[in-house]
């Protein structure tokens, strides 16, 4: 399975790299396959590319499904360890 990640550009380093970030990791993503990228922009971000621009609303709805899927998982490992005693 591929997972692609929206993340928000915040620095351009060069016309193939830039920094992108989300929940507050920052991580170079390269941008050879979006070549007019700006920073404020957000991405979908596969194996370290920015594959696709994404408006604002649509990045902020995958967005917020990755912090329900974290709650979840942090939930429940928080269950694992309440049974393990």
């Amino acid at each position: 399975m591929c997972l692609g990640v929206p993340m928000k550009i915040v620095e351009i380093v060069s016309s193939y790299k830039a920094y992108a970030e989300l929940m507050g990791v920052k991580r170079p993503v390269y941008t050879e396959l979006i070549p007019d990228i700006k920073a404020g922009q957000y991405v979908l971000v596969h194996a370290g590319f920015a594959i696709e621009i994404l408006n604002e609303d649509e990045a902020e709805k995958r967005i917020h499904l990755f912090q329900e899927i974290l709650d979840k998982e942090d939930a429940n490992e928080k269950q694992r360890d309440i049974q393990r005693l």
